[in-house]
């Protein structure tokens, strides 16, 4: 057992001191995931990586009764919160200014030649279309590019073999390309493997 899995089962337990011991392990971690998720972001985008991560932090302080099972799992839920989190300020900041979305460059997701642009909205959306046509790709990319998972972590958490995540992840990537550079009245097919 890793040390960050032993933190994680003690926190668990309702120990807050070991809660704070690995926000302190994986801080500088979370804040590059979140400062990938915000490289690109315009100059009028005021939430920064640590921002990001401390929001999360505290929505996660706030979940009664989590059972952390590993790094990954711990990983996971926070690629979920960071993702609705971003989701939020979006939603915000597009109430408040039309055309003011969050930007993001999608550099995990694309599989064509040129980096897609989109907004954190649109992603979403295309997450939400792939959800329902399958919800194992769309977490498999909330792992991957929320997360910052890797193939082999991403394969833990969803026990699978990193070689079936591996090809599962190419399709979904490739298919959130064409979803969001084709619009969102459209809806392309996706095979099972």
């Amino acid at each position: 057992m890793t040390e960050t899995t032993e933190l994680l089962l003690r926190w668990s337990e309702g120990e807050s001191d070991a809660r704070d011991s690995l926000l302190n392990r994986l801080y500088p971690e979370l804040t590059r995931v979140a400062g990938r998720h915000l490289a690109n972001e315009s100059a009028a985008m005021t939430l920064q990586p640590h921002a990001l991560v401390h929001e999360a932090y505290i929505r996660l302080v706030e979940m009664d009764r989590v059972q952390w099972r590993n790094r990954a799992h711990f990983f996971a839920l926070s690629a979920r919160l960071m993702r609705q989190i971003l989701i939020d300020a979006a939603r915000k900041r597009n109430a408040a200014k039309r055309n003011g979305g969050i930007r993001v460059t999608l550099a995990g997701i694309s599989s064509g030649p040129d980096q897609l642009q989109t907004d954190v909205l649109m992603l979403h959306g295309a997450l939400e279309k792939l959800a329902a046509v399958d919800a194992d790709r769309a977490h498999l990319v909330e792992l991957r590019f929320f997360g910052g998972l890797t193939i082999r972590e991403t394969a833990e958490v969803l026990d699978l073999s990193p070689a079936t995540v591996k090809r599962r992840w190419e399709v979904a990537r490739g298919w959130l390309y064409r979803e969001m550079k084709t619009g969102p009245d459209s809806m392309p097919s996706i095979e099972k493997s």
